[in-house]
């Protein structure tokens, strides 16, 4: 497990506010839900802190005090049983000398003999004073040095009858230990003790030699006997956790001079707030049943009056409409199992070890740093369905509690369906339009959990991409949790972008057949289990999670909704810059998540192999062409979240073959490396993956590819009239101006490395390449080949239209005719990757082109344009060859006429 960071020091004032709301939160409600801390390091907590803060205590130097002989005797007998990871690994470390000498007292959510044993044990290995020994002048009054909140052998029997109210409640809701400290600290104004919480957990995370039993008997909420406690440690002690936090200054809490009453309710309030905390980002959430949050959705004042609505169309009864609004929550809603989450980390360890070779994440560090306080939303990328197994395995075994998913109803199959809702799915349909009911409850639902601090899972792309390019963001979960977040502004909602990058795709094959024409496969039972073994015996290569720029709720609300005073927003409320706060917030989303990218050594592959007709290169040029796209990517970092494979050229060729990705030809001149076929194809996909990190190289060698001179104003010039429709295509971070300098910036690299060169030295002057087929030619013309498509593209939509003629095409027949002209081109001219003929790519640049007023909609829908059309058209000489723009020309279709009527005679 990581190190605990260090934490942000709190003022202890602020705190019994804090401190109240956040236990108010985490109590049991009414539907048995408890607070869950955010997906971060449970360390990062709101207790009042000093810091930095010693914890050696007075007791650290010298030989240090005998330990009882009780404990020696029963640590001997309990150490073969119990392995203890100590966080943060060294507490001591970093610690100012000036704070040594000040006693050190430690508090425990509960007390219990193996606690104690295990905190006595954990501060000897970690060089802290013992617990087992009395502060000076013993103001606890037991001697010794720790005290807890609870007891684990509380009186049943009295908490029964208190809950039937056959018996008066105790008046004592705080420890009697931790009163007496506070005195003694008030009778002393020279004492100082310091106190630290320490979380213990007794398997927390089984491995792949635990067995069942040991996920049974496994930490988790419940107060638990003498005898499930021996079987846990039994079963689970050598996965042991001791948490230590930072120590709180008693002296600090008693000079506010608070009445004592008051500073140990406050102090308890606090230090259980700390403990919920710490519990809840380590054994996960203490979920209601799925029963009891479905009833909390149907009373909300919202649901029920759908509930009435729906009564009134369907002319039924109440209860009929209340009938089918419980089908409907129930047909969503999770059904959140702790034992189902462990078990399945204790049964994937295996399959990810058996099918991948390594799960790199990275920036994990800084979702921990910012998490603290928020309510976390994932937003992943979605490549693969092994995208929510992968993130929340990898959140559980980090520390991290895995989110509520958001999965589409077709996963719901038998037996599949129940465990994925017991690991925290809950499903929604396709399209919610027509059915204001289900609408209702699944955005109170969402409401529910947002509202509960619960972290939310989900893909803003809606579905799966089949190219490998990030898919235009749909904005209904994003609308419903800005609703939920306005609804009751009272916890931070953090959006975390979540990079997913693979080398081998196990939907590989069924993607190639969707492009192809195929229909999508149904899913299904039998299919998946048919699919289980060859999965196994498959190499899938290298997996890397990259965790993006987190996007702050409030700060866009700050951008784009300056009037909203941070007043809650009732569900009729629609205001006006809501729409446009959520598409911002799904483009931004997509924007930090292409900001997150990896770039490994089948992507690199992949942009080389591509540029060629026939996806072959000599082993030399190969590596010369991998050794290019490194250095850009050194030299003109896209983000400081990018991250790159560190192998050589030689390693990647050598990866390559080994997942069985290239083909090598053996010849007397020189081998030959290569794809063919499906795998070309598919590899498309990784080449998409990285697109975004190469425009400005890309669009430079495209200006190049058939001019061998030309001014960098009028590179610049031909970027700046390209770069909104790449930028909404690639989601690309850059204002056009940044996009300038970038170019300016990729020439100079070009100019080193001998790709290009400076005819003259003035501002905006004359650039040129080498003239005939040079290797320097070639690489050039490689690494601009993935966006010259993009080009064509734009060309065949330009050149549909204005063949057409104004007033004659809606926007959806011009997407229709774009398609059937990229398809014949790529028939006619040179084959395409899929993506050339996509609909939706076609359909972008359309939406594109009206925003900027290029084209509009005119009183028939039919879209109308003006000569900057034909100027923009003009361009594309610079770029595209006389051939090919001659051939788009030619194969443009136009729009079938009707015939015109006869007139009789």
């Amino acid at each position: 497990m990581p190190a605990m960071p260090k934490q942000t020091p709190l003022p202890f004032p602020d705190a019994d506010k804090d401190a109240t709301a956040a236990e108010a939160s985490s109590a049991h409600r009414a539907d048995g839900t408890t607070e869950r801390a955010p997906a971060s390091d449970p360390a990062q907590t709101e207790l009042p802190i000093v810091a930095p803060a010693d914890m050696r205590g007075p007791r650290r130097h010298g030989p240090g005090p005998r330990r009882p002989w009780w404990a020696k005797l029963l640590g001997r007998i309990m150490a073969p049983w119990v392995q203890v990871t100590i966080e943060p690994r060294n507490p001591t470390a970093e610690i100012p000398e000036e704070w040594s000498g000040r006693p050190v007292c430690y508090v425990l959510e509960d007390y219990g003999l193996s606690n104690a044993l295990i905190l006595e044990r954990a501060c000897r290995e970690a060089g802290l004073p013992s617990p087992l020994q009395p502060l000076p002048g013993d103001p606890l009054r037991r001697k010794r040095a720790y005290l807890a909140l609870s007891r684990r052998n509380v009186n049943t029997l009295a908490q029964l009858q208190q809950s039937l109210g056959t018996a008066p409640a105790s008046p004592k809701s705080h420890s009697g230990s931790l009163a007496h400290l506070l005195d003694a600290h008030r009778a002393d104004p020279a004492l100082d003790v310091q106190l630290v919480p320490v979380s213990i957990f007794v398997g927390r995370a089984p491995d792949k030699n635990s067995g069942w039993f040991s996920v049974l008997f496994s930490e988790n909420w419940t107060l638990v006997g003498r005898f499930r406690r021996l079987l846990a440690i039994a079963l689970n002690g050598r996965d042991t956790l001791v948490r230590f936090a930072p120590p709180v200054s008693l002296r600090t809490i008693v000079d506010e001079g608070l009445p004592p009453e008051r500073t140990v309710r406050k102090l308890s309030r606090v230090l259980r707030t700390h403990f919920r905390r710490i519990r809840a980002a380590v054994i996960g959430p203490d979920l209601s049943t799925r029963r009891l949050l479905v009833d909390q959705v149907l009373t909300a004042p919202s649901v029920k009056e759908a509930i009435a609505d729906q009564a009134g169309r369907d002319k039924t009864s109440l209860a009929d409409a209340w009938k089918k609004a419980h089908g409907f929550a129930y047909e969503i809603a999770a059904d959140y199992s702790h034992p189902v989450v462990r078990s399945a980390s204790f049964l994937l360890t295996p399959v990810w070890n058996r099918i991948y070779r390594g799960v790199l994440v990275h920036h994990l560090d800084k979702l921990k740093d910012d998490a603290p306080g928020h309510e976390v939303v994932y937003v992943p990328c979605h490549r693969s369905h092994m995208d929510y197994l992968l993130l929340s395995y990898l959140l559980y075994t980090k520390g991290i509690v895995p989110p509520h998913i958001v999965a589409g109803i077709n996963l719901n199959l038998p037996v599949v369906g129940t465990l994925l809702r017991k690991g925290g799915a809950f499903f929604i349909r396709r399209s919610i339009r027509g059915s204001a009911l289900y609408s209702a409850v699944l955005s109170e639902y969402v409401a529910q959990l947002v509202a509960g601090g619960h972290s939310i899972e989900y893909f803003v792309e809606g579905g799966r991409s089949r190219t490998g390019r990030l898919l235009q963001p749909k904005g209904g979960m994003v609308a419903m949790t800005v609703r939920a977040f306005l609804r009751q502004p009272t916890r931070p909602v953090l959006f975390q972008p979540v990079y997913i990058g693979y080398e081998k795709l196990m939907e590989g094959t069924s993607y190639l057949d969707e492009l192809t024409g195929k229909p999508k496969e149904k899913e299904s039972v039998w299919q998946l289990l048919m699919g289980i073994p060859k999965v196994l015996r498959s190499n899938y290569g290298q997996v890397v999670v990259n965790f993006g720029e987190p996007i702050r709720l409030n700060d866009l609300l700050g951008e784009h909704a300056p009037d909203w005073d941070g007043a809650p927003v009732g569900d009729e409320e629609k205001p006006a810059w809501l729409s446009a706060t959520v598409d911002a917030l799904a483009e931004r989303i997509q924007v930090n998540v292409n900001r997150a990218a990896d770039v490994n050594p089948i992507n690199l592959l992949a942009i080389a192999l591509l540029s060629t007709p026939k996806h072959a290169m000599g082993e030399g040029d190969l590596r010369a062409q991998i050794t290019l796209s490194k250095t850009l990517l050194a030299e003109l970092p896209y983000s400081d979240r990018v991250t790159v494979t560190p192998h050589t050229p030689e390693e990647i060729i050598a990866h390559g073959e080994e997942i069985n990705v290239l083909t090598r030809i053996a010849h007397p001149l020189g081998d030959v490396l290569g794809v063919s076929g499906d795998n070309a194809v598919l590899l498309s996909y990784f080449r998409n993956n990285v697109l975004h990190l190469f425009t400005a190289a890309s669009w430079i060698a495209c200006c190049f590819q058939n001019n061998r001179r030309m001014s960098l104003n009028g590179v610049q010039r031909l970027g700046r009239s390209v770069y909104p429709f790449l930028q909404a295509e690639l989601f690309l971070p850059w204002t056009e101006e940044e996009f300038a300098d970038r170019l300016n910036r990729t020439v100079e690299v070009f100019v080193r490395e001998g790709l290009l060169e400076r005819i003259s030295d003035d501002e905006g002057g004359i650039l040129a390449r080498n003239a005939g087929q040079t290797d320097e030619v070639f690489r050039l013309r490689a690494i601009g080949h993935s966006l010259q498509q993009a080009f064509e593209r734009y060309y065949i939509a330009i050149s549909v239209l204005v063949k057409n003629g104004p007033g004659t095409l809606s926007a959806s027949e011009l997407e229709g005719l774009c398609q059937l002209a990229a398809q014949r081109l790529s028939l006619l001219y040179a084959p395409a990757a899929p993506e050339f003929f996509d609909k939706t790519l076609f359909r972008g640049f359309i939406q594109k082109l009206r925003e900027m007023k290029l084209v509009w909609p005119d009183e028939n829908s039919k879209l109308a344009f003006d000569s900057r059309l034909d100027t923009w058209a003009k361009d594309a000489k610079f770029i595209l060859g006389r051939e090919l723009r001659h051939t788009i020309e030619k194969i443009s279709p136009e729009s079938a006429k009707p015939a015109p009527t006869p007139v009789a005679e």
